[in-house]
């Protein structure tokens, strides 16, 4: 298992490297000069080729993007250019909103999809697994924005029950966590449906029918731990999808969180903000793909036997 880990870890240098360098130099081609942006409108030509020079904007894009990931490998994640304060500590500060909105997220998720999807699957080709179907393409189609327009509207300026931005209050997480969580739940709902409805045609299931064990005792101890296996890793797929998918619901709500400074500082092109909340955002992503691989080994013994057998086949 330590090998699989080591090899994961060290997968994620060359992926932070390419989305790294991807980012930097498209915001390195953007029209605008952050030196002017600084220095505002009423700056000379003169004071703008200084600060250009003092910030290295003259160099390369190669050279100015080898310095910045260098001071990277020495903790140091730059200063904003629009602020002039410490990068990683205006990121960190920003994480906990988009963090306690992934993780609302996650969990009504989990809470709807699951039960929804069984449901559809034991009442297979009903009316309540149709309408469960229906429902589920149109949020699944349903843009994330334009469903947290749709709610703010309805429930915030008509009838005025919830906040329409910031996270001050508990009542402020429930607008946003709903349009968040909508498309993932659908999804979801998916996939534990097709998976339950596969495991209970195995053949251990007939067996056990065969035995005379009693069909809820089957449902519960073998057809749905076993239908949940992939959805674990759906799900922990969904979860480090949501850091970085918040960036609009964040924007659409002005939640403080890393996907709302993203695009101010897109805006402004803050170069050294940016970069720091993308490596943020691809070293929690890739982290909690790994935390899910590895709780997937646990669970599936199968995979588990793999590790401890040297086996040369594993997850990717």
């Amino acid at each position: 298992m330590h090998k699989y880990v080591l090899k994961r870890i060290l997968m994620m240098i060359p992926i932070i490297l390419g989305i790294t360098f991807i980012v930097y130099f498209i915001l390195a081609l953007t029209p605008g000069d952050p030196a002017k942006m600084i220095l505002g409108q009423g700056a000379t030509q003169e004071q703008i080729e200084v600060m250009r020079e003092q910030m290295g904007l003259n160099d390369p894009v190669v050279v100015r993007y080898l310095k910045y990931m260098w001071g990277v490998l020495h903790g140091d994640f730059g200063t904003s250019y629009s602020t002039r304060e410490p990068v990683f500590a205006m990121v960190l500060s920003r994480f906990p909103y988009t963090f306690k909105l992934a993780v609302l997220s996650m969990i009504v998720t989990v809470a709807i999809s699951i039960p929804l999807g069984v449901y559809s699957a034991v009442k297979q080709n009903t009316l309540g697994d149709s309408s469960v179907m229906v429902l589920s393409m149109l949020l699944a189609a349903t843009p994330k924005f334009w469903l947290g327009l749709l709610l703010m509207l309805v429930f915030s300026v008509k009838l005025g029950w919830f906040p329409t931005s910031g996270l001050d209050t508990w009542q402020s997480y429930v607008i946003p966590t709903i349009a968040m969580s909508a498309a993932g739940t659908a999804i979801n709902t998916r996939i534990v449906r097709a998976s339950v409805l596969d495991v209970i045609k195995q053949d251990f299931i007939r067996t056990a029918r065969a035995k005379g064990v009693k069909e809820q005792v089957i449902f519960r101890k073998h057809a749905l731990k076993n239908a949940l296996l992939p959805v674990v890793t759906v799900m922990g797929t969904s979860f480090a999808g949501s850091l970085g998918g918040s960036v609009l619901i964040e924007t659409v709500f002005s939640i403080p969180g890393i996907g709302l400074l993203m695009i101010e500082r897109i805006r402004q092109k803050d170069i050294p903000t940016v970069l720091a909340c993308v490596i943020f955002i691809a070293v929690v992503f890739a982290v909690v793909n790994l935390l899910t691989d590895i709780a997937y080994s646990y669970i599936d013994p199968r995979i588990k036997a793999q590790y401890a057998g040297g086996g040369k086949r594993g997850l990717t």
